[in-house]
């Protein structure tokens, strides 16, 4: 979330006014909190600015909850007339809710003159809908909700752990994840210091007796169950919403001891690592698989650590399906790996297609390869070079050294320098590390792969190659 410059935005309007003198109370600490407080930080700067109102502040967040709850089910980020005319909202009006939320809804002018209406932000819509969720139970069907359908009604038959099931059922069979961000809402509303900043902004709302314990163990449980690392690790942070961090603490006192390895755990504390690693505060630059093998298989841990930016898989045995699941991860949306160091893991043919097929995916980022001492042939090269021609913008530096790619390999990779969007900047093939010449037409010095950052000016940049291995890389320099 920080790196959305309107949750930044957010956060430091929220701040500004905890911190200042005139305010005080508790530093928010969830997501769910942050954008409670805006929302009533809104509903001040309204107060201030004396708008002229016909409904009062709940209604008027009940029903741009209930437009947000609506829209976010159809998937939909802009609105027009008549669906605010379906949830009681005035369209002679929408100027004035505008003005009313001037930071959580605006009016646009659409392609054809027309006025459409969106929220400032995904975010925003999705709080909102979660708030307009939760109300619709606390409230049930109080004269309070007299105006507004009843399309929630299924939920007030149940209690309050039911509604949170449901919920988190509906979010983990969303195939796109849109819902998300709704879910934490929704869980975090539930909590008693949200209740505490929702009792200042809706007068009416109930104060909850409701508690969480069914709602955390059936979260645990679907964590245990599920398969997917990005749809646990949100579970993760809705528990952490909740307040429950005891999977998440076991996990750290795992990490901490070092003793990892010799720990033989389950998919869901696997999970938990996973979350724990992109959380922590502490920043970790790469990843080393070879810290965490032991008792356990590197394919599990591929598949549950995905997320995590680098990774280091040097001599860590990764086999055909470890590839497969490298391969998603390097072609998913978004795809998080930027360096991969597969260094001393035997790679068939077949393994060198899929990396490669994922390579050349839109959607891969990747930036650094590492293949050194894997055993490929020209096929693997051939599909590797094919995969850099097709998508050529995101890899720069490529070390094969340690494969007998031979002369054919090495004619596939120079063969590469015609292309005008090549941008790979430094390879090593075989025993014999080179710095491609052909950038922007400038010539480079010969470099080894390992001293490229520090060794740019080398008085004498040929002393690293026999004149043997020279004469072999002639044909690549002229």
């Amino acid at each position: 979330m920080c790196h959305i410059p309107l949750f930044c935005w957010i956060s430091a309007a929220v701040l500004k006014k905890m911190l200042s003198r005139a305010e005080s109370g508790e530093i928010p600490k969830t997501l769910t909190q942050m954008y409670t407080h805006f929302l009533l930080l809104q509903t001040n700067i309204k107060h201030e600015k004396d708008y002229e109102k016909k409904v009062t502040d709940e209604y008027m967040i009940l029903k741009l909850g209930k437009l947000a709850y609506k829209q976010l089910e159809k998937g939909n980020v802009i609105f027009y007339e008549e669906d605010l005319r379906e949830c009681g909202i005035d369209v002679t009006e929408a100027s004035v809710y505008s003005g009313l939320c001037s930071q959580i809804f605006r009016e646009e002018l659409g392609l054809y003159q027309g006025k459409v209406f969106c929220f400032v932000h995904l975010s925003v819509q999705e709080h909102l809908a979660a708030l307009y969720v939760h109300l619709s139970y606390k409230n049930n069907r109080s004269q309070f909700f007299s105006c507004l359908s009843s399309e929630l009604s299924l939920f007030f038959t149940y209690n309050l752990s039911d509604v949170h099931q449901r919920a988190v059922d509906e979010a983990l069979q969303s195939k796109n994840g849109h819902l998300d961000l709704f879910l934490r809402f929704l869980l975090g509303l539930s909590v008693n210091a949200n209740q505490s900043i929702l009792q200042r902004l809706m007068k009416q709302t109930r104060s909850s007796s409701d508690r969480n314990e069914k709602t955390v163990e059936y979260i645990k449980e679907k964590i245990r169950t599920i398969n997917s690392t990005e749809k646990s690790i949100n579970l993760f942070h809705c528990l952490n919403e909740l307040g429950d961090h005891s999977l998440v603490e076991e996990m750290q006192h795992y990490l901490r001891s070092g003793r990892i390895s010799e720990a033989k755990l389950s998919s869901s504390q696997w999970s938990a690592v996973a979350f724990v690693l992109l959380t922590s505060e502490k920043k970790q630059d790469k990843f080393r698989l070879k810290e965490f093998v032991g008792a356990n298989k590197a394919d599990l841990i591929l598949q549950k650590l995905l997320p995590v930016i680098k990774a280091k898989l040097s001599y860590c045995g990764v086999t055909d399906e470890g590839c497969a699941v490298l391969a998603s991860a390097l072609r998913s949306n978004p795809s998080h790996l930027r360096e991969l160091d597969l260094t001393g893991n035997n790679l068939h043919d077949s393994d060198m297609k899929l990396i490669s097929a994922a390579l050349a995916n839109h959607h891969c980022k990747l930036e650094i390869l590492r293949l050194c001492n894997c055993g490929l042939r020209y096929e693997g090269c051939a599909a590797l070079a094919s995969a850099l021609i097709s998508n050529p913008e995101h890899l720069r530096e490529l070390d094969l050294s340690g494969n007998n790619v031979g002369e054919s390999g090495l004619n596939l990779f120079t063969a590469l320098k015609n292309s005008p969007h090549y941008k790979l900047e430094t390879l090593q093939i075989s025993s014999f590390p080179l710095r491609l010449p052909f950038i922007d037409g400038a010539q480079q010095p010969f470099l080894p792969f390992h001293n490229l950052q520090g060794n740019l000016h080398s008085n004498n940049p040929l002393e690293y190659f026999s004149s043997d291995s020279f004469m072999d890389f002639y044909p690549l320099i002229h």
